[in-house]
């Protein structure tokens, strides 16, 4: 068995322990793994500079670099998730639906923990705890297999996650990080039918599909963000500005940052001065179609700009003659994420609600809100962008499967 199916085994034994907690026993190793994280700054903040140190000597770009980073702000905000999972609702047992049959049987269809989920992720170390703070809180073991740019942060982390665990007396082997960060072992991890019953893929679009396409396990396809604002004619101006401007700047290394701008063309020759200065100001290199080019300053759109996720300080921008335009560009170019629309008209805004095919769709709000904790949720695994179990922000309810409890008094079956 290579070591990464013996990673997948090792977690999976210890499912069944951990899937026979208590809310009470997990709670109190979510507040033991915020302890030793709030304890240990300066070990895992070394652990990081190694890796950031290794990412700028291999040429990691600015916004991969963000993404990779920790801090001790990072590290409340990691330590304040997992305090959020503990005042979080237990999402096992509860009771999605019951009835009585009339033979007496009383039927129930209770939430019970997947199993083992298993996560494929790239930079962003913060994700080694959210994914394994809620699969602690809903009873399912983890494997975390992390990128090769943040395995010192990672380890760093896991460690002190694992041990945790065996402070409370549960198995270490209930979170798993994989320290093979080669290709090789996310096929493997996509090949470990029987030990893994969820595989989530977090990152670029070449490691989703990567993993999509080559996987036997059941898969969630996460987060490929080119996501979309739409200024409507009756947008409120300085109100679109506001949002595109965070939409973009707020934090552009992230799935849910705008990557491209959609303006009406009733509206682009007073829109689209304001927001080039803004975003400008902000650092945003613009790359738009010729109708844009005639009002602003942009660098020529190429094709492929409308269909990348730039995860940078780029922003592609084009002029459309009304919401039917803006929705067939974005059916064309979207990747079934976040999408947004500023506009004072209801009726423009139901439209774009009913005719955009996305996981979140804002009114006159950020694509930036597209969130877990944002939505209340807590910390969140991933964003679903396909449509089966599971679609938008993942929260706790979202890793967990049911099963029907049947309850007689001597029935038999004629």
């Amino acid at each position: 068995m290579s070591d990464v199916l013996a990673t997948c085994a090792a977690a999976q034994s210890a499912s069944p322990t951990l899937a026979r907690t208590s809310t009470s026993q997990r709670n109190a190793v979510l507040a033991e793994m915020a302890e030793r994280i709030d304890g240990a700054h300066d070990a895992i903040l070394a652990a990081n500079a190694e890796d950031l140190d290794a990412g700028a000597a291999a040429g990691l770009s600015t916004a991969m670099q963000d993404r990779l980073r920790l801090d001790s702000t990072r590290l409340a905000d990691i330590t304040a998730g997992l305090h959020a999972l503990v005042d979080a609702p237990d999402p096992i047992g509860r009771v999605s639906r019951g009835f009585t049959l009339p033979n007496g049987l009383d039927v129930r269809q209770v939430t019970v923990p997947l199993g083992v989920i298993a996560m494929v992720y790239e930079g962003r170390p913060n994700v080694t705890v959210d994914a394994a703070g809620l699969a602690m809180k809903s009873g399912n073991a983890c494997v975390l297999r992390g990128s090769s740019s943040a395995i010192n942060s990672n380890t760093a982390l896991a460690r002190l996650l694992r041990e945790a665990l065996t402070a409370r007396q549960l198995p270490a082997d209930c979170v798993c990080l994989i320290a093979d960060t080669s290709r090789d072992s996310v096929k493997q991890l996509g090949r470990a039918r029987g030990l893994v019953d969820l595989l989530i893929p977090r990152g670029g679009a070449g490691l989703i599909q990567a993993v999509i396409s080559d996987s036997q396990v059941p898969v969630i396809e996460t987060g490929v963000g080119n996501c979309h604002v739409y200024v409507d004619r009756a947008a409120d101006l300085p109100m679109a500005a506001r949002i595109v401007t965070n939409a973009k700047t707020h934090r552009p290394s992230v799935c849910n940052a705008a990557e491209t701008l959609l303006v009406h063309r009733e509206v682009a020759d007073s829109f689209l001065p304001l927001i080039a200065q803004r975003l400008r100001d902000a650092g945003v290199a613009l790359r738009g179609d010729e109708a844009t080019r005639a009002r602003i300053d942009a660098e020529p759109a190429s094709s492929e700009d409308w269909d990348t996720e730039y995860l940078d300080l780029v922003l592609a921008v084009a002029v459309v003659d009304d919401l039917d335009a803006a929705l067939a560009h974005i059916d064309r170019h979207g990747t079934h994420h976040t999408e947004a629309i500023v506009t004072s008209d209801r009726t423009a805004a139901r439209r774009f609600v009913a005719g955009v095919d996305a996981a979140a769709v804002m009114v006159n709000a950020s694509t930036r809100f597209t969130d877990g904790g944002e939505f209340g949720f807590g910390a969140e695994i991933g964003i679903s962008t396909q449509k089966l179990h599971a679609r938008g922000p993942m929260g706790l309810a979202e890793l967990t499967t049911t099963k029907y409890v049947v309850e007689g008094d001597g029935q038999v079956r004629v």
